[in-house]
């Protein structure tokens, strides 16, 4: 897990350095770093679907202090759809997908419309950049695999 979390903070660290908008960058690094923090109370999600740790880590990071603005990253990340959703949450949401090249067009959709401009160019912009970090998702996979969550 942790080797996971590591590659979707290095991804939020580059997405973050790429958009050119007014919003709270250490709280995407933090919650990029600690959104699957639940997977310790659930380990079979680690290696299967699952949600019960999203919830479970929102309740973990509370109880050690952190505060909810930064804990509800835990609890989002898989919500990114959500009406009440912030453009914080969507990067994070975001890292989690295309660190591994996985591309989500609503997800996409959603970010482009809060990043502003003209909804065309700035799709494509965001089309490019992401481009760039997936096309590194096999060297993150290998890495990933060289730290398994199970045995």
């Amino acid at each position: 897990m942790g080797a996971h979390l590591r590659l979707v903070h290095d991804v939020a660290v580059t997405l973050t350095g790429w958009v050119r908008a007014d919003f709270d960058v250490p709280a995407v690094l933090f919650g990029a770093a600690t959104h699957d923090i639940g997977k310790i109370l659930h380990p079979a999600e680690l290696s299967g679907p699952g949600s019960l740790h999203e919830v479970a880590g929102y309740s973990l990071l509370l109880s050690q202090g952190i505060e909810e603005a930064s804990a509800r990253f835990a609890r989002t990340h898989g919500s990114w759809d959500a009406a009440d959703v912030t453009f914080e949450d969507l990067l994070v949401s975001l890292a989690d997908k295309v660190w591994k090249g996985k591309r989500v067009p609503e997800l996409e959709q959603r970010v482009t419309a809060r990043l502003g401009g003209p909804a065309w160019e700035t799709f494509l912009a965001l089309d490019d950049e992401l481009e760039r970090i997936a096309a590194g998702a096999d060297a993150r996979l290998a890495f990933q695999a060289a730290y398994p969550t199970t045995g």
